[in-house]
């Protein structure tokens, strides 16, 4: 790894935080810092690349754990609920990364004369995997940051480093992982579909042999590949995909409990708040109250 070049993607970063924060000029590209360890979030990864610069973070998919730290970047290719925490962290040192979504049109487009492109199909990956950055990445992605410093430049120039830096990703280490983003037709690109579908229909009755089919598989096929990339099976999928649902809820509607479990598919409240404390570790009522504390204590930018 060139450390001049990760350090000098690593001061871009650092002033573009202190403009702007979280949120770039730069359609789909994000930053994260934190001067301490956080405790477990829960979330959806779209497909993306996401670079440590400083620190580290673990991001668990089923019961799998990615760790990735300075230099090393993870690549997510499938929509994939995931409960994640920054475990490095300091005032000294704080944790700072970066996340680009990737346009799977333009993945797709760029296989074609990718090193490794028409390769037959092997074993389903998961939807997570984390690798060594790659010294050919760190200068267009040190362009694209840069572009939020000029951002009359954006229309033009954010579009032609995007195709840059997917043809970097195809054509290095992580290019296998990458190309299951972009393979139509491949099991994970079926998989795919079947996940979008339960994402848009998240609150309603799921039917295995309704997504298998949907995949052009047969229901034992389709559990298997599935749960091979995603970590659990469709049904643990949705029962994730619904509960972060109900903790946005809470939060931002503060709605009745049972209600908003009967909202997100649940016929029973009980079993809504026994599944809740499961995955978060408190019931609905005490979790939106932990929430709301810590909300007031952020401090304004």
């Amino acid at each position: 790894m060139d450390n001049a070049g990760l350090d000098r993607l690593t001061d871009c970063a650092e002033r573009l935080w202190r403009v702007h924060g979280a949120q770039l000029p730069i359609e789909g590209l994000t930053l994260a810092r934190r001067t301490t360890p956080s405790g477990p979030f829960h979330g959806v990864y779209k497909p993306s690349l996401c670079v440590v610069l400083r620190g580290a973070k673990i991001s668990r998919l089923g019961s799998q754990a990615f760790r990735y730290d300075a230099g090393k970047c993870l690549i997510a290719s499938l929509d994939v609920p995931i409960r994640a925490e920054v475990v490095e962290a300091s005032p000294t040192a704080p944790y700072l990364a970066f996340a680009l979504n990737l346009d799977t049109t333009l993945v797709a487009e760029m296989l074609i004369g990718a090193r490794g492109g028409d390769a037959g199909e092997g074993p389903t990956l998961p939807a997570l995997a984390v690798h060594e950055m790659d010294e050919a990445l760190i200068d267009p992605l040190t362009r694209l940051l840069a572009l939020a410093e000029t951002p009359g430049d954006i229309p033009v120039l954010a579009p032609m480093l995007h195709r840059e830096i997917v043809w970097r990703l195809l054509n290095g280490p992580q290019g296998a992982a990458l190309r299951q983003v972009g393979l139509a037709g491949n099991r994970l690109s079926q998989i795919g579909q079947a996940i979008g579908w339960i994402r848009q229909n998240f609150t309603q009755t799921l039917s295995v042999a309704h997504l298998a089919a949907l995949a052009g598989m047969s229901a034992a096929t389709f559990h298997r590949h599935f749960k091979a990339a995603t970590g659990m099976t469709p049904v643990q999928y949705q029962k994730s995909l619904r509960l972060q649902e109900a903790r946005r809820l809470l939060l931002s509607e503060g709605r009745d409990v049972a209600r908003i479990g009967f909202a997100i598919g649940y016929d029973s409240p009980s079993q809504f708040s026994r599944e809740y404390r499961r995955m978060f570790g408190t019931p609905p009522g005490r979790d939106l109250a932990q929430m709301r504390r810590e909300v007031a204590m952020v401090p304004s930018r």
